[in-house]
């Protein structure tokens, strides 16, 4: 049988700290419940899923670890990166040794899995939009970097046609808000993945988001709430 792929972000999950999501609108209430059935009915164990960041509202990894728990019982493989909300992320080595058997985590570095190889970074404010600081810039430019890392880790190399087999995983959006490419861009377009997938934005903001084929890749916003707390199929 054939492995399928999927991708949701931004689970904002609060099992161990009291922060329900349902503060952010009635369309948020039982929110995880709804991914779970979803989840559970269209994911078997040969498949992958991806969630690109905002994991946990944990500040502290032992508080993360009911929230890793319960993604880590669901069936597939995941695989998850950093997101700008997840304070509990300490060294990688931690991280990962709270997880169980069936998830894994990138920074830097990419993982190979069913025939795919998946890499990625969490992005960061993008250059040009309002209130965008040098501070802002520092870790923007770093972020790239840690992409470039990501991606020659992968052992693809830049090429003119797209690289079927290599998806990528970012959680702030790679485009502006106006739809311009960005550094990342650039970067993504040099390597050709796939598939990007992103999250991070919500209501108002996701109006804006690019969605579609750039320079043989097909980028995918996947908040949760985006997706009416829908797992999308990517493959």
């Amino acid at each position: 049988m054939n492995t399928s792929v999927f991708a949701i972000a931004d689970l904002h999950l609060s099992g161990a700290v009291d922060k329900p999501m349902y503060i952010f609108g009635d369309k948020w209430k039982e929110h995880w419940n709804r991914i779970k059935d979803d989840w559970a009915a269209r994911v078997t164990d040969r498949d992958i899923v991806l969630i690109p960041g905002d994991i946990s509202w944990a500040m502290r990894l032992p508080e993360a670890k009911p929230d890793l728990d319960a993604i880590g019982s669901l069936p597939g493989k995941k695989i998850m990166i950093k997101g700008n909300h997840d304070y509990w992320w300490s060294s990688l080595s931690k991280v990962r040794n709270m997880l169980m058997p069936s998830a894994c985590v990138i920074q830097n570095d990419s993982i190979e899995l069913s025939g795919f190889t998946f890499c990625g970074t969490r992005g960061w404010v993008n250059p040009g939009m309002k209130d965008f600081t040098a501070q802002d810039a520092k870790i923007y430019n770093r972020e790239v970097v840690r992409l470039q890392l990501s991606l020659e880790s992968t052992g693809y190399e830049e090429s003119e046609s797209t690289n079927d087999r290599l998806i990528v995983l970012l959680h702030f959006p790679p485009f502006d808000d106006k739809g311009h490419e960005t550094d990342l861009v650039k970067l993504l377009s040099r390597y050709k993945p796939a598939h990007v997938v992103y999250g991070h934005l919500h209501g108002e903001g996701a109006k804006n988001a690019f969605e579609g084929v750039y320079q043989g890749s097909e980028y995918h916003l996947v908040s949760c709430d985006y997706l009416d707390f829908k797992l999308k199929k990517i493959i």
